[in-house]
């Protein structure tokens, strides 16, 4: 028996005990998920990749498969009906026989219209969860994503099961053997599509397969937070190389970022220092903790750096206090992984939903919550040259305290992140990335 087969049981046993508190909460009798279905592009007769509803997801490792539907209600097995049309244009998904399979009872949908023969008849207590609300309407659905309900799940999706956390495993082991052919591919001088076609190549996962679309970024690109374009010549100069790129283990993310220096440069010191940095607020994480804590001490961390390598002429406490410091680092210390790379429920405070948002300072932050043991999070101190913040930055009083030669000596190199996927235990840190020797 596969480890995901053994742990499988008692994640649907805790997903059925969430369900039953969440249809006390709303006072209704069972949720439908929807899987979600095929979007077709803009005058043209081809789809969009399909992208699988998160809420269907949870429960079972059916992440390619458009209209199909659960029927959960926390007491009985859960009802799928798994479409399996007849389809000669494309492949037909093979009858469900997995590990998974034995928790349910499938009945197979030949026609995607044909559905409401298999749900329940009397729907004034049931409601619809997923994004399409017209095919919910027209099926007699008034109750859609219910408020309460789905504050709750999405509170509770935060603490990961022990299945969940195998899948995570393996993503992240996936995903350094991505990492891993990428700076192979950019030692040997490859350009960003040719080293993307490595890390591609190394985890067996196409494009519409990874859970977001990689960043690969050579030298000033890797300034830019979420570069994706990929040039396919190589630069005539290779200064850096930063890489952002995940892979997925049953619906499951991992979501990795390294930074590596192509010659004795400061640079690469400045890589080692963060590097450093990430391990120091990853020592942080602790059940109790406020993750907001963790974000403002990150900024103490850069400020320091920036000190250190004479690109601002104040100390580390001024450097935070005068707000230079989100110039060179202006994005959250990190965010919730699980279902989705930047997994939800990261800005309420409780199962309720009650908002909490991210403070006025630190706009981009993506989780306020205390830390708890069973949290999957991301650690991604970065610090980068950004010719527009640092435009703006010129034309403020601060300007005069910044070293701008210095600026100038490392803004051909980008900038740095380094990004650990880290689970919070009672007792420790379990460092998924790290421990895989990334």
């Amino acid at each position: 028996m596969s480890e995901f087969a053994r742990l499988y049981p008692a994640h649907i046993q805790e997903l059925q005990r969430r369900t039953r508190e969440a249809l006390a909460r709303e006072g209704i009798d069972a949720l439908v998920i929807h899987s979600g279905q095929a979007k077709r592009k803009f005058l043209d007769d081809n789809d969009y990749p399909f992208a699988v509803n998160p809420q269907f997801k949870a429960w079972l490792p059916v992440i390619d498969n458009p209209n199909c539907w659960l029927v959960v209600n926390g007491e009985d097995k859960p009802k799928l009906i798994f479409y399996r049309p007849k389809d000669f244009w494309h492949k037909v998904p093979d009858e469900p026989n997995d590990f998974w399979t034995s928790e349910f009872d499938i009945q197979l949908l030949a026609n995607a219209k044909a559905v409401e023969k298999y749900l329940p008849y009397d729907k004034a207590k049931v409601a619809y969860i997923g994004e399409y609300y017209e095919v919910a309407q027209a099926l007699g659905f008034n109750l859609m994503n219910p408020d309460r309900v789905m504050h709750y799940l999405h509170y509770q999706r935060s603490f990961k099961t022990d299945y969940e956390l195998a899948c995570m495993r393996e993503a992240s082991r996936i995903a350094v053997d991505g990492h891993r052919a990428a700076e192979a591919a950019f030692r040997a001088g490859k350009s960003e599509f040719e080293i993307h076609l490595a890390y591609v190549a190394a985890t067996a996962q196409g494009e519409n397969e990874l859970p977001y679309g990689s960043i690969v970024a050579l030298n000033q690109n890797s300034a830019i937070l979420h570069y994706t374009s990929l040039e396919k010549r190589a630069p005539q100069q290779v200064r850096s190389f930063l890489i952002d790129a995940g892979a997925h283990c049953h619906g499951y993310a991992a979501d990795i970022t390294r930074t590596y220096c192509a010659d004795e440069h400061e640079f690469k010191d400045m890589i080692l220092a963060m590097d450093q940095v990430t391990l120091d607020l990853i020592d942080m994480l602790k059940p109790g903790i406020s993750y907001v804590d963790v974000h403002l001490s990150t900024h103490q961390r850069v400020a320091g750096l920036l000190n250190a390598f004479n690109i601002v002429n104040l100390d580390a406490d001024a450097i935070v206090e005068s707000g230079i410091s989100r110039t060179f680092f202006p994005h959250g210390i990190g965010h919730h992984l699980g279902l989705q790379v930047h997994d939800t429920g990261g800005l309420i405070s409780d199962d309720r939903g009650t908002p909490a948002p991210a403070p006025a300072d630190h706009p981009f932050l993506r989780n306020t919550r205390t830390i708890e043991a069973r949290h999957v999070l991301t650690i991604e101190p970065g610090l980068y040259f950004i010719d527009s913040l640092l435009a703006d930055l010129r034309a403020t009083e601060n300007s005069k305290y910044i070293n701008w030669d210095r600026v100038d000596h490392f803004k051909p190199y980008g900038g740095i992140r380094i990004e650990d996927d880290v689970i919070v235990h009672r007792d420790r840190n379990e460092n998924m990335t790290r421990d895989l020797g990334l």
